[in-house]
């Protein structure tokens, strides 16, 4: 399987990842949902705290992730799972 490099920008900070090439679109389209709705919640509410942000932003993408069929949740390549897990462990770290 090939790997490749990519930086993937969430919450304004850049995460250098390494993933498998099919991957990508699927990590991208990830981050986009992320910010999309980070953005989302600094129109609706005074809340200027990226991390207060981005914890909400786990909460909805979580409750929207558990409220699918199991069929589609099974089909969350593992590998994303955790280079996500990483990109959030990294977020935590700086804030």
């Amino acid at each position: 399987m090939e790997k490749v490099s990519l930086k993937v920008i969430i919450a304004g900070r850049t995460y250098p990842l390494t993933i498998k090439k099919e991957e990508k679109s699927t990590v991208l389209n990830a981050a986009e949902k992320i910010n999309s709705n980070i953005k989302k919640l600094q129109g609706s509410y005074a809340v200027k705290d990226m991390q207060d942000l981005l914890a909400m932003t786990a909460l909805q993408l979580a409750i929207q992730n558990n409220s699918k069929p199991v069929a589609q949740t099974q089909s969350i390549d593992s590998t994303v799972i955790k280079d996500l897990s990483r990109i959030i462990g990294k977020i935590n770290e700086q804030l």
